[in-house]
C-alpha cells in the first residue's frame, strides 16, 4: 500500500502540471463566438497578434503566466458558448474559484451599481439610428460590446426622451425626474464600460443632458452666478437636490454642478453610481471640446463615445479624466489572500501610488502647502516649468535678419512623449546631505549649475525663461543629468530622493499615444505619409470631420490637464493659507511627478535645439512650451529641417510626423514681424501658437 508521502507527491505532481488547453480549432471557435478579434485578444494577453494566430493553428503554445490566463479565458468562453451537442455548463462540475480582483473585495464607501432582482435587467426600447437628429457617420470600427453593457458607455439625453448612444443607437428614456433617470440608467439602460485593468473598477454610466432635457428634469437651463461656471453648484435647498436626498441617493462633496455624481453606499459587489454632465452648464469646455456643445445629440454621443473607447469614459473636465485614467490603468490595490484567514482582501498594487496621500519634500511643494507653512521652509522651490524664452535681438545675425520667414514648429503632445519610460518615485522622499548624484534616482537636488556654459543663442536648459542660473537651486533629476551629459561635473549640496521607483505613467502614455495616433489617422494623417504629404494632410485635417477634430483636441487637453492636475492648487474664496485643500487628500497629488515630466520635456527640447544648431547652423528665435520659431528661407519646415542625401530626416533634430514627440508646422509669419515682436519683449511663438505656456492644473 502506498505511503502518505508517495500519495502527496503524486497529488503535488498533478497540481504542478501545466493546464491543458482545448484543441487549436476550438480556441479559434470560442474566440469567434465571443466576437473578439485576434488583435484584441493579443492586447489583453500582452502579446502579439501573430502569437495568437500560432496558438490557434497549433504551431506554438503559450507559456505561463499567459498560459494560465489564456486557459481561464477559454474556460469562461466554453461555459458561455458550448460546442453543438456538448453537455451544458450547468451540468458540469464547476472549476475552483479564481482569485477575485481588488474591486470585488473593496469595502469602502465608494459609489457602487444597483442589484436588480429577478432573472435579469429589463432593457429599454431602442430605435434605429435613423431616428436620431442628423446622425453622424461612423468612422472607427466598433469593438465587440461587453455583454454587461450592450449599449455602450454613455448616452446623450434630449428633451423628448431620446437617449442617443454610441454606434447610432437611440434608447427611449421615460424618466421625468433626476431620480427616475438614475434608476432607469442603472436598471434598464445597459450603459457602462468594463474596467481598463483587471484590478480596477468598471466605469460608471454617463448621461449627458441637453438644455431641453435638463429643464424637463426640473433643472435650470443655465447656472448663473459671479463665480466661474465650473465652480457653480445648485444650492442644497433646490428641489432636485432635495428629491435626490429623499430617495436615499447621495451627491459627492462637489455637489450638483456641471458634472454631478449620484450614488448610494456600497451594497454587495455591484456599483450604484451614475455620472451626469449638463451641456448648457458648460460641462464640456470649449477649449477642450471645440464645437461639441453646438452639435446635435447624436454627434455629441459620437464624440464622447470615441473618447470613452480610446481614452476613458469622461468623469469631469479633461484634466479630471486624465488623472482618473492614471488610476484606472494603475489601480492602487489588488486582491491578495490573507495567509491567516484565507480570505481575499485589498492589498497594495505594485507600481501604483497606493491608497494614501503622500506629502512632498518642501522644495517640491507650493508656497501655501502645510509642509512649507508649518515648517517655515525658506530653502527655495523647484522651478521645473515649460520654456518661455525669446532670444535677445542683439544676438540676431545679419544673415538671419535677411531671411524672409519665421516658421513655428510644434511638437506633438511633447509632454506625453516625455512621460514614456519615465521612472518616478513611488515612496516618500528621504533627505540627504551632499549626496553623490545618480541619474537613475528620481528626486530633487540642490546644486549649482551656474558654471555650465551654453551658447547664448540658445536658452539655458536649466531655467524656464532660458536665463543662466546664478547660484545653487533645486532641480529635478533629468535637469541635473543633462548637465552631466554636457560634460560638466555636478556636486549636489542636498537631495530629497526616493528609494522606490517605477514607470508609473507608462500605461497612461501608451493608451493616450494610441488614442492620439488613431484619431489623427481618422483625419487622414497617418504614419506612412512622406513629410510633404504629412504637412498637406495637417493643413486640411481640421476640415475632414469636426467630431474627430473635437476628440483630438480633448485627447491633447487630457494630456496637459492630467499632468497639470498632479499639482492642483487650492481653489475657492474660502481657502486660507496653510490649510489642506481637497486635492491633497488623493494619492495622485504628486508635484514631483509633474516636475519630472516637464523637466524631461524641456531637456528633450533643448537637446533638439542643440542638435539643430550643429546640423544646420540655425538657432531659434523663441520657444514657448512645445513650440519653437526658426528663421527660414521659405514658408515650410522642409526649407530648413536637416535631411540626409538619401532624403531621410537626420536623427537628433526636429522631425515631422504624427507621433508624439515629432513636429508639425504651427504657423508662418514674416521675419520682420517676428523681430518686431522680439524688440517689444513679446514671444513670437505665443502669437504663432496662440496657446498657453503652462500646463493647466485643472479644476
Amino acid at each position: 500500500m502506498p505511503s502518505e508521502e508517495e500519495l502527496f507527491a503524486s497529488v503535488d505532481a498533478l497540481l504542478n502540471e501545466e493546464p491543458h488547453l482545448p484543441p487549436p480549432a476550438d480556441r479559434a471557435r470560442l474566440r469567434e463566438a465571443a466576437g473578439i478579434t485576434q488583435a484584441r485578444l493579443a492586447t489583453a494577453l500582452k502579446t502579439t497578434t501573430q502569437s495568437v494566430k500560432n496558438w490557434e493553428n497549433g504551431r506554438s503554445e503559450p507559456k505561463s503566466p499567459r498560459l494560465d490566463a489564456y486557459q481561464r479565458l477559454l474556460n469562461g468562453w466554453a461555459a458561455k458558448y458550448p460546442a453543438p451537442g456538448a453537455v451544458p455548463a450547468a451540468a458540469t462540475v464547476p472549476a475552483a474559484p479564481a482569485a477575485p480582483t481588488a474591486s470585488e473585495v473593496e469595502t469602502t464607501d465608494a459609489p457602487q451599481p444597483v442589484d436588480v432582482p429577478g432573472a435579469g435587467p429589463a432593457r429599454p426600447a431602442t430605435r434605429p439610428a435613423a431616428a436620431s437628429r442628423r446622425p453622424a457617420p461612423q468612422k472607427a470600427a466598433r469593438p465587440a460590446a461587453d455583454p454587461r453593457f450592450p449599449h455602450g458607455p454613455l448616452a446623450v439625453l434630449d428633451g423628448d426622451g431620446s437617449a442617443y448612444g454610441t454606434g447610432g443607437i437611440v434608447l427611449d428614456c421615460p424618466a421625468t425626474s433626476v431620480v427616475e433617470l438614475v434608476e432607469w440608467t442603472l436598471r434598464e439602460s445597459g450603459l457602462g464600460a468594463p474596467r481598463l485593468h483587471r484590478n480596477g473598477k468598471d466605469s460608471d454610466p454617463l448621461i449627458v443632458l441637453t438644455a431641453a432635457a435638463a429643464v424637463k428634469l426640473g433643472l435650470p437651463e443655465r447656472l448663473e452666478g459671479h463665480e466661474q461656471r465650473r465652480s457653480l453648484r445648485l444650492p442644497e435647498d433646490h428641489p432636485v437636490v432635495k428629491q435626490v436626498v429623499k430617495a436615499k441617493w447621495r451627491l459627492t462633496q462637489r455637489g450638483f454642478g456641471p458634472w454631478a455624481r449620484i450614488y448610494r453606499k456600497v451594497q454587495g459587489r455591484e456599483r450604484q453610481c451614475v455620472q451626469l454632465a449638463i451641456l448648457s452648464w458648460d460641462a464640456l469646455d470649449e477649449r477642450s471640446w471645440p464645437g461639441v456643445t453646438e452639435m446635435e445629440p447624436a454627434d455629441v454621443a459620437r464624440v464622447l463615445g470615441v473618447y470613452a473607447q480610446r481614452v476613458i469614459t469622461p468623469r469631469g473636465s479633461t484634466a479630471v479624466s486624465g488623472l482618473e485614467l492614471m488610476t484606472a490603468l494603475r489601480p492602487p490595490t489588488r486582491a491578495v489572500q490573507d495567509p491567516q484567514t484565507g480570505n481575499w482582501v485589498p492589498g497594495h498594487n505594485p507600481n501604483s501610488l497606493g491608497t494614501e496621500p503622500m506629502d512632498p519634500a518642501p522644495p517640491e511643494a507650493t508656497a501655501e502647502h502645510p509642509v512649507v507653512v508649518d515648517s517655515g521652509w525658506s530653502g527655495g522651490f523647484l522651478n521645473e516649468e515649460a520654456y518661455q524664452w525669446v532670444r535677445d535681438v542683439d544676438l540676431l545675425s545679419d544673415e538671419e535678419c535677411t531671411l524672409p520667414y519665421a516658421v513655428g514648429l510644434d511638437l506633438n503632445t511633447a509632454f506625453l512623449a516625455a512621460a514614456a519610460r519615465l521612472v518616478v518615485g513611488l515612496s516618500a522622499p528621504d533627505h540627504f546631505h551632499a549626496p553623490t548624484f545618480n541619474p537613475k534616482i528620481p528626486g530633487s537636488w540642490l546644486v549649482d549649475l551656474s558654471h555650465v556654459e551654453v551658447d547664448p543663442r540658445l536658452p539655458s536648459p536649466f531655467t524656464p525663461d532660458g536665463t543662466r542660473p546664478t547660484g545653487p537651486a533645486w532641480y529635478q533629476t533629468h535637469t541635473v543629468a543633462y548637465a552631466q551629459e554636457l560634460g560638466y561635473n555636478v556636486q549636489p549640496l542636498e537631495g530629497y530622493l526616493r528609494r522606490e521607483t517605477g514607470a508609473y505613467l507608462d500605461p497612461w502614455h501608451d493608451r493616450l499615444k494610441n488614442a492620439y495616433v488613431d484619431t489623427l489617422a481618422d483625419l487622414g494623417v497617418t504614419k506612412d505619409l512622406s513629410d510633404a504629404e504629412f504637412l498637406a494632410a495637417m493643413e486640411r485635417h481640421k476640415d475632414v470631420d469636426p467630431a474627430m477634430v473635437a476628440v483630438l483636441a480633448a485627447i491633447k487637453a487630457t494630456v496637459k490637464g492630467g499632468i497639470g492636475k498632479l499639482r492642483e492648487r487650492p481653489q475657492g474664496k474660502k481657502y486660507k493659507e496653510g490649510e489642506r485643500w481637497p486635492a491633497l487628500q488623493r494619492p495622485t497629488w504628486r508635484p514631483d511627478i509633474r516636475a519630472a515630466v516637464i523637466s524631461k520635456a524641456r531637456i528633450n527640447m533643448h537637446r533638439k535645439l542643440r542638435n539643430m544648431a550643429t546640423m544646420t547652423g540655425l538657432y531659434p528665435l523663441a520657444v514657448l512650451s512645445d513650440c519653437v520659431v526658426y528663421p527660414s528661407p521659405g514658408d515650410s519646415p522642409l526649407d530648413f529641417l536637416p535631411y540626409a542625401a538619401s532624403g531621410k530626416p537626420q536623427p537628433g533634430g526636429f522631425r515631422l510626423g504624427p507621433t508624439p514627440g515629432l513636429a508639425k508646422l504651427e504657423g508662418v509669419q514674416s521675419m520682420l514681424w517676428a523681430v518686431d515682436l522680439m524688440e517689444q519683449g513679446h514671444n513670437p511663438a505665443r502669437h504663432i501658437k496662440g496657446g498657453d505656456a503652462v500646463l493647466d492644473e485643472g479644476e
